[in-house]
């Protein structure tokens, strides 16, 4: 018989925290003020600021990018093209749904561990500073 509890890896408050300063770094890099969010494997904020002259809409964007990375194990840009299939586009129905580039699944030894969505740049600057982010903080080699 198959054990009936499954166990699962999150990030850890010290990894978020210092996840978020990596993001806050790359973000800057590219000269926009941003929003970010980490959450852990479940979608649940775990670490989160907003830069004095971040849009407050950049807020809950990039809490349901991460939200959006964390929920498939998929970056936030690859659900345009899955909109574009008629079996997957009620999806975009879902409020929290955010198929918009700046959020990326957090993998630690082949597990997802967390989301992290940044705001506040294009969604290409955007991306690129989450992925950045999450090589420096040592989570993509």
């Amino acid at each position: 018989m198959t054990s009936p509890v499954v166990t699962t890896a999150t990030i850890s408050l010290e990894a978020a925290q210092a996840l978020l300063a990596e993001a806050r770094r790359a973000s800057e890099a590219r000269g926009f003020a941003a929003t970010i969010a980490i959450t852990d494997a479940g979608g649940h904020l775990r670490a989160f600021e907003r830069a004095d002259t971040a849009p407050f809409l950049t807020a809950s964007v990039a809490i349901d990018k991460a939200w959006t990375a964390a929920s498939f194990g998929m970056a936030t840009h690859q659900w345009n093209q899955y909109m574009a299939e008629p079996a997957v586009a009620p999806l975009a129905h879902h409020p929290r749904l955010m198929p918009v580039g700046g959020g990326v699944p957090i993998m630690h030894q082949g597990r997802l561990v967390g989301g992290i969505g940044i705001s506040g740049g294009t969604s290409a600057q955007d991306h690129e500073a989450a992925e950045e982010a999450l090589r420096n903080a040592g989570f993509l080699s």
